[in-house]
């Protein structure tokens, strides 16, 4: 890492998603000292201070006017009041790059917030990125440079992977896939688990079982240059018993159900993006 990719960053908000950023950077080799974060109470920013060495503060203000990049990473409930504070008090605002990732607000109304002149990528991050194996998607607006998206590539490359996007739109397709994702993989897995607690496993060795399956499953694909209906085939023999638990799958149009709950998500992203 260049100098010239090192920016003071400044996370307003200290909850687990912008916990698990700045931890990834910190393992990445971001310098500490060019990281800071602030919170409304002093916990979450001691065990910070103590676990990272980097510089905290209870002062948004502080933390936004000493930043070169700010990361807004507040409930979007909460957004609204928080940028307004930040607009009353840090008068160079414009000459940041501010990132969010808050879900579901749109450009239109950090520009309300904060003025029309400021230069904003949002990023929707899910939630393995706390575990350093997350997707994070991006879209810039108009006035961010290409050394901006490199920089912003660079910090949440520490927690995953990041696919930019051509639009908002895509933001809230892609938070019903790879956002929700996790939960669907879970209720997945959970049914698997009470299917072998069914069939005389204990609860520990089921979810040992199912948790390792999914691990070594999600390898092989990541690891392999076959489409996922190829490696599927690989799987299942001909009149074997993976056929058979496959039939039943398709018989119950598993992939039409994966289709409608991404729908409904999307759906709901974009109700959401009206309420703030």
């Amino acid at each position: 890492m260049t100098s010239s990719n090192v920016r003071t960053i400044g996370f307003i908000g200290a909850g687990n998603m912008p916990q698990s950023i700045l931890g990834g950077m910190v393992k990445g080799g971001y310098p500490t000292t060019a990281i800071m974060a602030s919170n409304p109470s002093r916990p979450k920013l001691d065990m910070l201070e103590e676990k990272y060495g980097i510089y905290t503060s209870q002062d948004n203000h502080e933390i936004a006017g000493k930043a070169d990049v700010i990361v807004l990473s507040v409930k979007p409930q909460l957004m609204r009041d928080v940028c307004a504070d930040l607009a009353a008090h840090v008068p160079d605002l414009d000459e940041k790059l501010i990132i969010t990732i808050a879900a579901g607000l749109r450009f239109e109304r950090y520009y309300e917030y904060l003025g029309n002149n400021i230069t904003l990528v949002r990023v929707m991050p899910n939630t393995p990125s706390l575990v350093g194996e997350g997707v994070s998607g991006l879209v810039a607006d108009d006035k961010a440079t290409q050394a901006d998206r490199d920089f912003v590539t660079q910090v949440f490359n520490y927690v995953g992977l990041t696919l930019w996007l051509d639009n908002e739109d895509a933001i809230d397709v892609l938070g019903a896939v790879a956002g929700s994702g996790p939960a669907y993989f879970f209720e997945f897995m959970h049914g698997l688990q009470r299917a072998a607690e069914d069939l005389g496993f204990d609860a520990e060795q089921a979810r040992a079982m199912v948790q390792q399956t999914a691990f070594g499953a999600a390898r092989m694909a990541m690891e392999s240059d076959l489409s996922l209906v190829d490696l599927r085939k690989q799987v299942t023999s001909k009149g074997g018993s993976t056929a058979k638990g496959i039939e039943v799958y398709q018989n119950a149009q598993l992939s039409d159900i994966s289709k409608r709950a991404v729908g409904a998500a999307v759906t709901r992203n974009q109700e959401m993006a009206k309420l703030f």
